[in-house]
């Protein structure tokens, strides 16, 4: 028997069978008898893990209109977006801030451009940008 290459690639990247047929649409008993022939042990069924809490948060983050995005993940406490990963719950807020800006946001982080729910990276703020933004222009933000 000769493997298809994007079969193996999908085995070899951890994926159960059933999900391996599905993607490629081929029959199960077709994934089996690869993985027979490559010597490869049975895939794990279960949703597979993400390598860091950025990843996850790419996959539940999705554009919308006016350069904003919407949150399609987990909402915790009917406010705050939210992800798990390695067993913790993070704020989708505080995931996309870390992304834009590459350090840990202090205090409270949330949507600064006006969009209710925006998780875009470059719209979020924290404590200290707020502050500074005060700082410079005043008033109350």
């Amino acid at each position: 028997m000769t493997v298809r290459a994007d079969v193996a690639e999908l085995m070899r990247a951890g994926y159960g069978d059933r999900t391996i047929a599905r993607r490629l649409n081929v029959s199960i008993g077709t994934v089996r008898r690869a993985r027979a022939e490559l010597q490869m042990p049975a895939g794990q069924p279960g949703p597979k893990s993400y390598g860091t809490p950025a990843d996850v948060f790419w996959q539940r983050a999705r554009p919308v209109d006016g350069g904003h995005m919407e949150w399609t993940g987990t909402v915790h406490q009917g406010t705050i977006p939210s992800l798990r990963h390695g067993g913790r719950r993070y704020s989708a807020y505080r995931v996309a801030f870390s992304i834009a800006h590459h350090r840990a946001p202090v205090g409270r982080v949330e949507p600064g451009c006006g969009h209710p729910g925006c998780v875009h990276p470059r719209h979020v703020e924290d404590r200290t940008i707020r502050a500074t933004y005060t700082a410079i222009f005043g008033g109350t933000q």
